[in-house]
């Protein structure tokens, strides 16, 4: 059962699919400053975060995220591969994806490629701007949690 399930403040597990390295570096520096309870994968490309997520070679021990932070500027396999795959999967669609933009332009283009992602949240420039990104990342992750089921 994942925490959103049981609507407790368990750790959650996000899978982050960022290319940047020094993007990483920040948002997981940004997680861990932030005191949130969480479990973070990373991985680089689109074809890693398929293997995660149907839980393949590497990464078949490793437990499906609660939540994805996607970068859509992916090498091999595109974010919005990636968001159109999970979507087709009843097992995976699910998943909260939020997906991780450079700008308002890019998340035109990213809408206008006609699959859905449950929320978009631009990246920050500055590595100091990185807490509040976490903070809105978590306030995402509350509002989910705290939906009524239907």
């Amino acid at each position: 059962m994942s925490a959103k399930e049981a609507g407790t403040e368990e750790p959650i597990t996000i899978l982050l699919v960022e290319p940047n390295p020094g993007d990483t570096r920040l948002f997981t520096e940004s997680l861990h400053e932030a005191k949130l309870a969480n479990r973070l994968y990373t991985v680089t490309n689109g074809e890693d975060a398929l293997d995660f997520l149907y839980q393949r070679g590497e990464y078949e021990s490793n437990s499906c995220p609660d939540l994805i932070l996607l970068e859509p500027q992916l090498p091999g396999k595109s974010g919005m591969e990636i968001l159109s795959e999970l979507n087709d999967e009843p097992a995976l669609a699910e998943i909260p994806v939020v997906v991780l933009t450079g700008s308002d332009a890019e998340e035109d283009i990213v809408r206008s490629q006609d699959v859905d992602a449950d929320h978009y949240i631009q990246k920050p420039v500055a590595p100091d701007d990185f807490f509040q990104f976490v903070r809105s990342i978590e306030d995402f992750w509350f509002a989910i949690v705290q939906e009524p089921t239907s």
